[in-house]
């Protein structure tokens, strides 16, 4: 998403921000589906985050919404992530609401590492080691929050999840893929005893962070959308399943996402694992089944992608992978069922 902001937005920014002749900077990239603007005046900078202009309906903005929710909740706590500096929900500005951040100068890091980091196994182990805990950090956030009073349906949280996905790939098959729901109903009647619900980022791995442009260390944690109150078990295998050299099938699936940490003697999901639960209190009896519903989970979701892809409305490289992506996901999620991972 690349679009140019109208030019009333640096025209508002000067008068919510108190700020002088605002100027865009450029686009930035990820985010999911939302825009992301950079914006500065003089020695300050901010991000906007908005929907499509293309892509409004009365619930498009939910997400954005959310974001700024949970950033305002978590704000008084040591979660590393940006400062909310505005919301509006006025559409005569721009056509949608939008939200206003701190803009934070850090790194998306996916295949590389920056150049002023040292290439060892060290520096990867110092970002993973660093993933986790910040995760560790959202996941001792109160639940009782005021602000998080209506974020969220703990109850139920994994069966809803699992039940969503499985309608969601009945009511509109793409291919045969049997696996799907033969690991789906699996993993239904599976379900372990929910414990205490915590704030979950929905989409935690290495490339939804920042990290230092001069040393292996995570500024912030970006893209909150998909934030809400619920299993953080769930947070935990989403960012272990991507993370390390081991990975049962070859080539992976997502063979890019969290690759720099896929060397030789790297910190092992395990030893993560084992860190996080020492530091929240909450032990890892049932990781099998949260890995295998990490990898199905993804699968399940990116297959109406793939569904795109074969009708012809989506032909990125992205979606033409996911033939094999998504068989491949479904494999190392039968695998994790039964402790391989």
């Amino acid at each position: 998403m690349t679009s140019a902001p109208p030019e009333e937005l640096a025209a508002w920014l000067d008068g919510n921000l108190g700020w002088e002749n605002t100027q865009f900077c450029s686009a930035l990239s990820g985010g999911n589906s939302n825009l992301t603007w950079h914006f500065r005046s003089g020695d300050r900078s901010c991000v906007v985050r908005t929907p499509p202009a293309n892509d409004i309906s009365p619930t498009s903005a939910r997400g954005i919404q959310r974001e700024a929710q949970v950033l305002q909740a978590i704000a008084g706590f040591e979660v590393r992530a940006p400062e909310v500096l505005a919301w509006c929900d006025d559409a005569s500005v721009i056509g949608r609401s939008f939200l206003v951040q701190e803009f934070i100068d850090g790194r998306a890091l996916t295949d590389t590492l920056p150049d002023s980091y040292p290439d060892t196994v060290d520096t990867v182990n110092r970002l993973g080691i660093d993933l986790i805990d910040q995760l560790t950090v959202l996941h001792n956030v109160p639940t009782d929050l005021p602000a998080l009073a209506k974020l969220g349906r703990p109850e139920r949280f994994v069966e809803r999840q699992i039940e969503r996905w499985l309608a969601v790939r009945r009511e509109h098959p793409v291919r045969e893929l049997p696996a799907l729901f033969a690991l789906g109903e699996w993993l239904g009647a599976h379900v372990p005893e929910a414990g205490s619900p915590a704030v979950i980022h929905g989409d935690y791995h290495l490339d939804n962070t920042l990290a230092s442009p001069y040393e292996p260390q995570i500024l912030a944690i970006i893209d909150w959308e998909l934030a809400t109150v619920g299993d953080p078990y769930m947070d935990v295998a989403l960012m272990l399943m991507f993370w390390g050299e081991y990975r049962t099938q070859q080539p992976p699936a997502f063979s890019a996402l969290q690759s720099v940490s896929r060397r030789s003697g790297v910190i092992s999901r395990r030893e993560l694992a084992g860190r996080w639960s020492e530091s929240v209190g909450r032990p890892l009896h049932h990781m099998n089944f949260y890995m295998a519903l990490a990898f199905w989970r993804l699968a399940a979701i990116i297959e109406g992608a793939y569904g795109l892809f074969t009708a012809g409305q989506l032909t990125t490289d992205y979606a033409r992978g996911l033939e094999y992506d998504v068989p491949a996901l479904l494999a190392e999620a039968e695998r994790a069922a039964k402790g391989d991972w």
